[in-house]
């Protein structure tokens, strides 16, 4: 860097899938002495490899990358356990003086390690409730309870996330208010400097295809086949990613591979739209373009932008 001021204390490269995040993290923790810090919730999981996206060993080899692979994939998701687990990450690179590059489109995780958020409780009889619900029922049937209840969290949830749903269902039920009002501001607990990559979306949409692709040409399919026999159909969390959903769904019969396939592209592009409207509500997110024409430029860009920071 050309600033002898203090560099920000914490750098995070978020946007939607498919969008270039992670190489673009690997430039800054290069060049800004960092390290990486995941902050995408399915790249926790240990063996999702494909359908997530994660960076082989040798495109991560530049530089160290933490939080991948530390959960099995029958352990559910827990953003208050994420939350230790990336501030213990980034409180020692502060302590060694070195940049934390927190990377990933899981905004409630981004938020979960940077802001100021506290989880309400659980209660278990509420959740055991929920639950059976769910069994019984199918998630469309909380999804539409939730909406009526909370319907800025109806929108930010997918249908299809019954784990979410029946959390934010056992939130509003403790505490007597909206799951959304138990969400804090942007009061951060770091400095951060937050850099959004947008992609124009029918680019992005090509791109999300061309992933679903390769996924399906590196083995998507089979690495699916061995994590089953590792208990992911029974993980309440991993066994809803996209990709590993829809291929588990033909792996009982419910659906051809090809149907699997197109599905896997039609919830990504969803889901994609969602993570994009997530993180455009953080006013703090300074946005660079990772279109094909600005692909090139982006790497300087961001480091451009952080510096500008640094000196402001």
């Amino acid at each position: 860097m050309t600033s002898s001021a203090p560099a920000p204390r914490v750098i995070t490269v978020v946007g939607p899938t498919a969008a270039g995040k992670s190489d673009l993290g690997v430039y800054l923790a290069q060049q800004l002495d960092g390290e990486v810090i995941n902050a995408d919730s399915m790249q926790l999981y240990r063996g999702m490899d494909i359908g997530t996206a994660k960076l082989t060993l040798a495109e991560r080899a530049a530089v160290p990358h933490r939080l991948l692979d530390i959960w099995d994939v029958t352990e559910t998701a827990s953003v208050a356990e994420y939350q230790r687990l990336a501030r213990a990450e980034i409180d020692r690179l502060l302590a060694e003086d070195r940049t934390p590059i927190l990377v990933g489109g899981s905004g409630l995780y981004v938020k979960g390690a940077i802001d100021a958020l506290e989880f309400p409780g659980t209660d278990p009889g509420v959740r055991a409730a929920l639950e059976a619900e769910l069994d019984e029922h199918g998630s469309g049937a909380l999804h539409a309870r939730l909406a009526a209840a909370d319907p800025e969290a109806g929108r930010a949830i997918l249908p299809s996330n019954g784990r979410r749903i029946v959390r934010a269902l056992e939130v509003i039920e403790i505490t007597g208010k909206p799951f959304t009002a138990n969400l804090p501001g942007d009061d951060a607990v770091y400095d951060a400097v937050q850099i959004g990559v947008d992609v124009a979306r029918p680019e992005l949409d090509e791109r999300i295809a061309l992933r679903v692709d390769r996924m399906w040409e590196a083995g998507l399919v089979d690495e699916v086949r061995a994590l089953e026999t590792q208990g992911l159909r029974e993980g309440r969390t991993a066994s809803r990613a996209l990709g590993y959903q829809q291929v588990l769904s033909a792996l009982a019969g419910e659906c051809t591979e090809e149907q699997a396939r197109a599905e896997t592209v039609r919830a990504t592009k969803r889901f994609a739209r969602r993570q994009d409207s997530w993180f455009r509500r953080d006013p703090r997110v300074r946005w660079l373009s990772g279109d094909a024409e600005h692909r090139g430029e982006l790497p300087s860009q961001a480091l451009a932008l952080v510096e500008r920071a640094v000196t402001a």
